[in-house]
């Protein structure tokens, strides 16, 4: 059971951490924004067995709550961009909810 739990948590803490990741990667690519195939070799420097359909859910998530945009074409390439709220949130102007790995700002006195 205890491995169970374990496992629970680590997914947990990988999908919060993904997202982390992506917001910054977005936030990096401002103003143009970027594909997702350009952010998945990023993201497997960190988590060398991530799919794409791992970062398409994790961005899906960040679209619903309204810090990224996507643009999705014919061919099935997803665009990311990332909103005014994605940018407060990265740059720690605005306070984090649960369900994102944001670190803690230091810098904040």
């Amino acid at each position: 059971m205890a491995e169970i739990i374990n496992q629970i948590l680590l997914d947990k803490a990988r999908r919060e951490a993904v997202r982390w990741h992506l917001l910054q990667i977005t936030n990096v690519s401002r103003p143009q924004g970027l594909y997702t195939s350009a952010m998945l070799p990023i993201i497997r420097t960190v988590y060398p067995d991530a799919s794409e359909l791992e970062v398409r859910r994790q961005l899906d998530y960040l679209e619903e709550r309204e810090l990224v945009k996507i643009n999705r074409d014919p061919l099935d390439r997803w665009f990311v961009e990332l909103t005014r709220w994605g940018v407060d949130l990265v740059e720690y102007t605005v306070d984090c909810e649960p369900g994102i790995a944001r670190p803690q700002n230091y810098a904040k006195g």
